[in-house]
């Protein structure tokens, strides 16, 4: 069963590190729970050129993300790797390496322009943090090589619904987060109606 909202890890959480008879014992002991529910968080918000992408980011800064929280907003863009055309002909010859500059300009006007509308839908946070970046790989294994890398408590991604063959020929990068990332990866399922779907792992 899908939830239709954020259950809170924390408790979760402590209640592994914890005796679940313990948990409210002792004055210390509340007050680490306390400071773990409100620390600073980082969340990383993977953003791409789909309604998906952009979807999961509303629903994360009207969800997850409080004014006043301190909290760090991640904005992360992958581009594609570079793929390298042969000439129509078949000869085998590369493309010149204007068009190849052309591809990358491109692919550089695309990241920034997905990049600023991202931070279009953030600029009303206050006192939270919001940094960008934009990498270059499998999308698959740069989220998850970044969220570790920079300590992440969460990792947002919207979710593009392909089917069953069609996933299993271009891959999933939220099935792939989800099972590889090393903090909780949050799926974002933008809904065909009413009501939001998301998922934990």
């Amino acid at each position: 069963m899908v939830p239709n909202q954020l259950t809170p890890s924390i408790p979760q959480a402590a209640g592994n590190r914890f005796p679940s008879s313990s948990l409210v014992t002792t004055p210390e002991l509340q007050q680490e729970l306390i400071s773990m529910t409100t620390k600073e968080r980082k969340i990383l918000v993977a953003v791409d050129e789909g309604e998906e992408s952009t979807y999961a980011l509303s629903w994360c800064l009207k969800n997850l993300v409080t004014e006043n929280s301190k909290d760090t907003l991640v904005l992360l863009y992958v581009k594609p790797p570079q793929v390298v055309y042969t000439a129509l002909d078949g000869t085998g010859y590369l493309f010149s390496p204007d068009i190849i500059a052309t591809m990358d300009n491109y692919r550089n006007q695309v990241a920034e322009s997905v990049i600023e509308k991202a931070k279009k839908l953030c600029k009303d946070l206050q006192d939270v943090k919001v940094e960008t970046r934009v990498e270059n790989g499998d999308a698959r294994d740069v989220i998850c090589d970044v969220a570790e890398k920079m300590g992440v408590d969460m990792v947002v991604l919207g979710t593009h619904g392909y089917g069953m063959i069609k996933r299993a020929f271009l891959g999933s990068v939220s099935n792939h987060c989800a099972q590889n990332a090393k903090c909780p990866v949050l799926i974002v399922r933008k809904p065909k109606t009413s009501g939001a779907a998301t998922s934990t792992s």
